[in-house]
């Protein structure tokens, strides 16, 4: 622990210093100048600022901020410290107030539209083709007959009309009795009336005439225990007479399994010519399906191994088709229109002919001339898009991609398989559901009329629930009409026609219409979306404001978050402090006569012994006489003491 000695006085009580060389003097000084230097800089790196006052005083006199320099050198004039100090303050409140404004537009994500036109050779999309007429297909034509004959019947009724039914079989009208046993049931649950307009209320049977004004049309569709009942009224009797008829017509249909899949089509009897590109169509560029209003509709194009591709644009290089709009065994209640209806749509996609198609006119020669246009959607949070409707709510019913018309009308379906407990008839069915059919689901109307009007008022949120697709492809259709053929030439256009596609004229004014689609030009516009508010963007954006209210840089940042650092430091360190003292001044005091008698008693029990005391001391080398001179020349140019 230490060295035993025994201490003695000096003589003369003066210690005499040896001479220490020069060299050797010279190697200390220059260590403990050396040791100094290194204690100073361990000394720096856990140095740190006394108040609050010394840390924005250093701040405010070292920073690249403009005007925070004003706060320390107009310390002694205190209008001018508060003025600054008001003008810094305000200025920091209204750029943040900027940046404010920044982040919520960059939180908005908005979004640039970019118009892009492209060239290149274009492939021609699926053209769908109805013959709007709706035949009296041989499975069907025995109820469709008896629903012609209560339809009579009831126009006799109500309007005093006769309507002549002409019989395809030449036998004589059905009899009320042989009615009755097939659909009279169900039309008698579901009549056609005239209602009054202000209450509804029914008019008697046999009643004497009256203003027809006062009075609306239409049809009563009431629950399975006619609790409730729901009017279905028209200001029009045309369109009661038709809606009347197309829910019986839709009754029948859904009682045939295989309505759907009736091929009685008759190409030859409908498109009497067909070209694409001056070449000839055939039955391999079409597929065919039956519509309930439509009747026979032709798709073309609709094969993906071997789309069509147009070379030019221009009306010879497209579709041209001459169909036959004469009305062949008709069902005159359903289909009050001649003539044909086109639809222009892209390939895997159904053709909904209510919604985007319209009528070609008997007579005319209508030329359709296209534009491409893509559409492509940012997804994310930059719209409510889908890409492939995975991520939709919504089953698809539809053998076809995702399209917004796709899953509203699969919505529907799913909604009313669910309430119904029945399928409508016109929309795909779902896995383990059957059609509607008042056979078998006697109120299945009245429970399609009122959720029918919910889904219009979206209260099946079936428009929320289906978005929009991210990427969709949309053709602008423009059209021209002239007659077609023109008088010179009707004579030997019918005649071929009579020749080669054995047509009976029997109205050349009516007969026949030809249709030209084609592509007007190359080139296609896309229009697409990209981030309007990027984060380079807002990073520019903030440096703009930060130099335009402070005129400093990115360093200029980094200091003032040195300053919160050092700020939220300090704070630390006298919350610390704080507490340590607190912590001393509480802790309690030792008693008075606690104190430790181990050296006195060991003093006592030694008494009897020789006063002899040994110092057991740690020496320790004094420095010499010589190392308490300076380091460093002396006025003479010697090293020591003058």
């Amino acid at each position: 622990m230490g060295t035993a000695s025994r201490v003695s006085p000096a003589r003369g009580g003066s210690v005499k210093a040896e001479k220490m060389p020069e060299g050797e003097k010279t190697r200390q000084c220059k260590q403990e100048t050396e040791q100094q230097q290194k204690e100073d800089e361990r000394e720096g790196l856990i140095e740190f600022y006394g108040s609050y006052q010394e840390l924005f005083q250093f701040f405010c006199s070292n920073t690249t901020i403009h005007g925070a320099i004003r706060l320390v050198c107009s310390k002694k004039n205190k209008m001018k410290t508060a003025f600054w100090s008001v003008l810094f303050i305000l200025t920091f409140g209204l750029m943040y107030w900027q940046f404010g404004i920044l982040y919520r537009e960059y939180f908005s994500y908005p979004v640039n539209l970019n118009l892009n036109l492209n060239s290149d050779r274009l492939t021609f999309p699926a053209v769908t083709l109805c013959t709007l007429n709706p035949y009296r297909y041989s499975a069907i034509r025995k109820k469709l007959d008896e629903l012609d004959q209560i339809t009579h019947q009831t126009l006799l009724d109500l309007y005093d009309y006769n309507m002549s039914l002409a019989r395809s079989d030449g036998s004589a009208q059905f009899s009320h009795r042989r009615t009755s046993r097939s659909l009279l049931h169900h039309v008698q649950r579901h009549p056609l009336r005239r209602q009054k307009r202000d209450n509804l209320v029914s008019l008697p049977e046999n009643s004497p005439s009256v203003d027809k004004n006062d009075w609306k049309i239409g049809f009563v569709l009431c629950s399975e225990n006619n609790e409730d009942c729901f009017h279905q009224t028209y200001s029009s009797g045309v369109d009661a007479v038709r809606e009347w008829y197309s829910f019986h017509y839709i009754n029948i249909l859904a009682q045939m399994p295989d309505a759907k899949d009736l091929d009685e089509s008759d190409f030859e009897n409908f498109i009497y010519a067909c070209r694409f590109n001056e070449a000839t169509c055939d039955k391999a560029n079409y597929t065919h399906f039956h519509h309930p209003l439509y009747g026979n509709c032709y798709t073309f194009n609709d094969n993906s191994s071997s789309l069509w591709t147009s070379s030019l644009p221009g009306i010879n290089n497209g579709l041209s088709l001459v169909v036959r709009t004469e009305q062949n065994d008709f069902i005159p209640l359903l289909s009050t229109v001649t003539g044909a209806r086109v639809m222009v749509h892209d390939q895997n996609e159904p053709a909904f002919m209510d919604d985007g198609g319209f009528n070609v006119r008997p007579g005319i020669e209508t030329s359709i001339s296209m534009r491409k246009e893509m559409t492509e959607r940012l997804g994310g949070s930059y719209s409510d898009c889908t890409e492939d409707g995975s991520d939709v709510p919504v089953q698809n019913l539809y053998s076809s991609r995702y399209t917004e018309q796709v899953c509203i009308r699969s919505c529907f379906q799913l909604n009313m398989v669910k309430r119904c407990s029945c399928a409508y008839y016109f929309y795909p069915l779902p896995d383990g559901a059957e059609y509607c059919d008042y056979t078998k689901h006697v109120a299945w109307g009245y429970c399609y009329y009122k959720l029918l009007a919910e889904f219009k008022a979206d209260v099946l949120g079936c428009f929320h629930k289906c978005r929009k697709p991210c990427k969709m492809t949309e053709y602008q259709l423009s059209a021209g009409y002239s007659r077609w053929p023109s008088a010179v030439s009707e004579d030997w256009v019918f005649y071929m026609l009579s020749q080669q596609n054995k047509y009976n004229i029997t109205s050349k004014r009516n007969g026949v219409a030809k249709v030209n689609i084609f592509f007007e030009e190359w080139n296609y516009k896309t229009n697409g979306e990209s981030p309007a508010f990027t984060v380079v963007t807002l990073l520019s954006q903030l440096g703009n404001q930060w130099s335009l209210w402070f005129g400093s840089s990115v360093l200029s940042v980094m200091e003032l978050a040195e300053l919160i650092l050092d700020f939220t430091v300090i704070t630390f360190i006298l919350a610390f402090r704080w507490f340590r003292s607190k912590q001393w001044h509480s802790s309690p005091a030792p008693p008075p006569n606690s104190h430790d008698n181990t050296a006195f008693q060991d003093e006592a029990s030694g008494l009897d012994a020789p006063h002899r005391f040994t110092v057991e001391a740690v020496v320790t080398t004094l420095p010499s006489y010589n190392s308490l001179e300076p380091c460093g020349p002396s006025k003479d140019g010697e090293t020591g003491l003058e």
